[in-house]
């Protein structure tokens, strides 16, 4: 049964993502991201079978403090994600009556 909660591991899962999406933000090419993302795994890996929470914590906040020194400074967003060049590009119009001539004030 694991010491750790649901909580914790969502944690962990978050910074491994963010881990190799900052790296992924690095290197475009995939063939030359995937050695990276392999030393990446490797390093969570390494550090599966630590329980001790005080450990764990300094372990933790090393790896935040090393994704905060390498965050890239203008990161790669998905064109359709927001802030991304087609977000809210092509929006539908609003489906209503353009002009609701019951409520128009009589002259």
């Amino acid at each position: 049964m694991s010491t750790f909660t649901a909580a914790h591991r969502s944690y962990v899962m978050s910074l491994y993502k963010r881990t190799l999406k900052n790296s992924l933000d690095w290197t475009v090419r995939r063939d030359l991201w995937r050695a990276e993302a392999m030393m990446i795994r490797a390093e969570f890996e390494r550090n599966r079978d630590v329980h001790d929470p005080r450990a764990l914590a300094v372990i933790l906040e090393k790896a935040e403090a090393d994704l905060a020194r390498k965050k890239h400074p203008d990161p790669v967003i998905s064109p359709l994600y927001p802030g991304g060049t087609k977000w809210e590009r092509n929006t539908p119009p609003a489906m209503g009556p353009l002009y609701d001539h019951l409520s128009a004030p009589a002259h």
